[in-house]
């Protein structure tokens, strides 16, 4: 019974230690996912930012400003701060269905939004990362609207290292 005493003290205080370490641990792999999107994002040739494999796929820069501006909303939402507005020729882009992609412009883009997302961290809090975000219904928690970012993030870098090899370019290294 001592032991089942002393066990469960010993996991409520761990889960007081890895709650207090929860958001720096989410920063640090947030920065190196930033860094590692930016390196893919900045692999691909300028000629060929808007390239799609097929026509059903957002084209390659497109790909890159669906990602950020994602990001942008969740952490927005978390911290209460106001994402950063989209440059005016990215927002036009985006609502053309054949809309073209400056790879310096998304690149920028790109940096500012990860640079946001890291300020943003820092106006988080644990009551924020427990409190519920979203509709009735579809409601998640601040924690997994993060979690939300990194994974949408992930997932579309590997999209777009795909695009580039199949142009025949060699993505950088994972990095984790």
């Amino acid at each position: 019974m001592r032991f089942l005493a002393v066990s469960t003290l010993l996991l409520a205080l761990a889960a007081g230690i890895f709650a207090a370490d929860e958001i720096p641990t989410f920063a640090k792999h947030w920065q190196t996912s930033g860094e590692f999107t930016v390196a893919v994002a900045e692999a691909m040739p300028a000629a060929d930012f808007n390239f799609a494999p097929n026509p059903e796929e957002m084209g390659f820069g497109k790909l890159m400003i669906h990602v950020t501006g994602y990001n942008n909303m969740l952490f927005a939402t978390v911290s209460g701060m106001k994402a950063p507005a989209m440059p005016p020729a990215l927002a036009a882009a985006m609502k053309d269905p054949k809309g073209m992609f400056d790879k310096e412009a998304t690149i920028q883009f790109v940096k500012d939004s990860f640079a946001f997302c890291a300020q943003a961290l820092g106006q988080i809090t644990p009551e924020k990362m427990d409190r519920m975000f979203g509709p009735e219904g579809r409601q998640a928690s601040g924690r997994e609207f993060l979690w939300r970012g990194f994974t949408h993030t992930a997932h579309h870098r590997g999209q777009a290292e795909v695009y580039l090899r199949v142009k025949n370019i060699k993505p950088p290294g994972y990095k984790f």
